[in-house]
């Protein structure tokens, strides 16, 4: 998959995390964290020995990550907002 295909499963799983957290973000943002969900799901997955599959595996890992990460970043801001 090219960097074309990866932006595009980061948007979308930017995108999934975003409705699925309850969060409002824009576009720029869901494919950021996409992304970055995306490898870091992947790595998560890896260290469970669960490994990748075809695009459909690829977009829920990336989703799964990025709503870890939405989770992680809520945390950290509700904690320093105390």
């Amino acid at each position: 998959m090219g960097i074309i295909g990866w932006i595009i499963i980061g948007a979308i799983a930017g995108f999934l995390a975003e409705k699925i957290m309850k969060r409002d973000h824009g576009l720029l943002t869901n494919i950021i964290v996409g992304i970055v969900g995306g490898i870091l799901g992947g790595w998560l997955l890896s260290r469970v020995g669960l490994g990748s599959g075809g695009w459909i595996w690829t977009l829920f890992t990336a989703v799964l990550g990025a709503c870890l990460l939405l989770w992680i970043v809520g945390a950290i801001r509700s904690k320093s907002a105390n």
